[in-house]
């Protein structure tokens, strides 16, 4: 009997161990290619936010890394700079939104000169479908309540949803996922306004992984909240 069980067991295994086996080999064989898709997408997206007829400059290499901040999701982030001739027009910015429903949110916010949002996009998530995942644009057209929304002292108390007594949407059986979102786009533009003369005079470093750029204002979590308002150039 135990011989009949032990056996079962080897086989049982055996056989975790194969599909284990195949998984690995199958991340590592696709990891670039997934890698190059998203990297697609994102460029689609940049152009998206920012239209051709709104930058003269190649969105994609006209980029810094930041270091990891609190008001882009505690990591290191891209932002993409938007020049028309030569003037500086807006920062597209990626971001994560750490308090989603089911965990960390990826986002890209377009923000110009005059901390306006252009828009947003959400590039990754794993919130719960038929729920969450209407933050997704091929789910539905909510991201798009950022488009073109002004930002300033005036206006913040209505970036919530409304809910929580702001402007925007939330779905119904899921506020967690769009409140997570909401306060990321609107952290996304706080950075710009504080950091927005070192983000587009900096040189551009997304080619360089260990070149981050240190703003010249550190932000930090209570700065969320008490901030001076104000524009750049």
């Amino acid at each position: 009997m135990w011989t009949f069980i032990s056996r079962n067991g080897l086989i049982l295994a055996g056989f975790a161990v194969v599909s284990t086996g195949l998984i690995a080999m199958t991340f590592y064989a696709t990891k670039d290619e997934i890698a190059a898709a998203q990297e697609k997408q994102l460029l689609s997206v940049l152009n998206e936010l920012v239209p051709h007829d709104k930058h003269s400059n190649e969105l994609h290499t006209d980029c810094i890394i930041v270091k990891a901040d609190p008001l882009l999701g505690n990591q290191p982030q891209r932002i993409f700079r938007a020049r028309q001739n030569g003037d500086n027009y807006a920062a597209i910015v990626e971001t994560t939104a750490p308090d989603g429903y089911s965990g960390d949110i990826e986002l890209v916010v377009a923000v110009d000169t005059n901390l306006n949002s252009l828009g947003a996009r959400v590039i990754a998530h794993r919130e719960t479908p038929g729920l969450g995942d209407k933050i997704d644009l091929r789910i539905s057209d909510w991201i798009k309540s950022f488009t073109d929304v002004s930002y300033s002292e005036e206006t913040r108390s209505r970036w919530q949803v409304k809910k929580d007594g702001g402007q925007f949407d939330q779905f119904t059986g899921a506020t967690i996922t769009p409140r997570a979102v909401v306060n990321a786009v609107k952290n996304a533009i706080i950075y710009v306004e504080l950091h927005g003369q070192s983000i587009f005079e900096s040189p551009s470093s997304c080619g360089a992984p260990d070149t981050l750029v240190t703003p010249d204002i550190a932000s930090t979590g209570s700065q969320t909240n008490n901030h001076t308002n104000g524009r750049y150039q």
